[in-house]
């Protein structure tokens, strides 16, 4: 599809899964679509929708648990969840494909069972062992085609003591990524040169600073001076400001362990903002290398209570939502900047001006009145 001079196609994909690769055939090749919403989020699960004529090829085509890429796009594959089909004489019948990106697979699974990290380990290592235990055993809970793939980011080397249990896969590792700054992927990678055989590479990444703030990265400023910044939203909003933590863990009544928790300095008067927060799923005891259970030491448990207490602080929101050029005169997306990225925002009229604000979600919408880019921003 030619949409002012920008040319992209959708591709739909056969999936056949065996013990250690996904065998994928390209099956059609798209490129007749009325719309096609492409949403790439960076601190959970990205989605897609298509809008496309009705007929009975494509219904054969378009079916669920089918891959969806994008020709143009070789780091986000789409799962098709649901198909809608909407008949209307006057203007034809159309069908409507939703589904979420590769990710997903993981909400299919829960931690199971018990997760406890009682020595410093970094995230990296935390998140790629859930994967292991949750998602590569040789057992029915096997995902097919999924291996651990690269880790690259800082933020991936911070460590941390934690233990949960049974939460969705999928949801927890976004919680995480929240922690450290840092997103995950997965996408598909060929095993070897057109042999239709791919795996599914879980990848951890962190985005660079391209703000005014710093001078190692060269700048992106997004300005109505400049006329790249079309539309513009702000919202600053601390509704669910949380900024102390009273933790309680194991036992009961007054006998509970607990634990406080507060950034830096402790938050006084009116500018404290008190959660409780029930860490009773947090346990007491581990098993040790021999498969007997022990007790955690009180300091190792009160990390794990702190740690699972930083989930619930939660700071004041300061967001801007907008659109911004997509010629690609001065910058161009997934070339100059990136899903994660660190930029600046200033609104001249309003005399906003945002120095460091991080890419979090990225909306490409391609329809007959053209090409446009929706970004979401959070203040870094």
């Amino acid at each position: 599809m030619l949409i002012w001079g920008y040319e992209m196609q959708i591709e739909v994909y056969h999936l056949i899964t065996n013990d250690n690769n996904v065998t994928i055939e390209l099956e059609a090749i798209c490129d007749s679509f009325s719309s096609l919403l492409w949403d790439v989020e960076y601190y959970e699960c990205g989605q897609f929708e298509i809008y496309i004529a009705a007929t009975a090829q494509n219904l054969e085509i378009f079916q669920t648990g089918k891959i969806v890429g994008r020709d143009d796009d070789k780091l986000h594959f789409g799962i098709i969840e649901a198909v809608t089909l909407e008949t209307d004489a006057e203007n034809g019948d159309y069908l409507t494909v939703t589904g979420r990106f590769l990710m997903s697979i993981l909400s299919r699974r829960i931690i199971y069972p018990t997760l406890s990290f009682t020595k410093l380990t970094t995230y990296g290592e935390i998140l790629q062992t859930a994967i292991q235990k949750n998602c590569l055993q040789e057992d029915n809970r096997k995902i097919p085609g999924l291996s651990l793939g690269e880790v690259s980011g800082d933020c991936w080397s911070k460590t941390a003591k934690l233990q949960v249990s049974y939460d969705n896969l999928m949801d927890w590792i976004y919680e995480i990524c929240k922690l450290t700054g840092g997103t995950v992927n997965i996408r598909l990678q060929e095993t070897t040169a057109g042999s239709n055989l791919y795996q599914m590479r879980f990848e951890l990444s962190q985005g660079d600073d391209r703000s005014v703030l710093q001078d190692e990265n060269p700048h992106i400023v997004f300005s109505d001076s400049y006329n790249n910044l079309l539309s513009f939203s702000y919202a600053f909003d601390q509704t669910k400001y949380y900024n102390f933590a009273y933790i309680f863990g194991s036992g009961e009544g007054t006998a509970r362990k607990r634990t406080t928790l507060f950034d830096s300095v402790e938050p006084t008067f009116l500018e404290r903002y008190e959660v409780y927060v029930d860490a009773k799923d947090i346990s007491d005891e581990e098993q040790d290398e021999s498969g007997q259970t022990v007790p955690i030491a009180d300091e190792d448990y009160t990390e794990l209570l702190k740690e699972k207490g930083a989930e619930k602080l939660i700071p004041v929101t300061e967001t801007t939502e907008s659109t911004i050029a997509t010629d690609g005169r001065q910058y161009q997306y997934n070339r100059d900047y990136f899903l994660g990225d660190f930029v600046t925002i200033l609104h001249s009229r309003f005399g906003l001006s945002q120095e460091k604000m991080q890419l979090v979600g990225m909306i490409e919408s391609f329809d007959q009145n053209g090409y446009s880019l929706t970004p979401t921003f959070e203040k870094g």
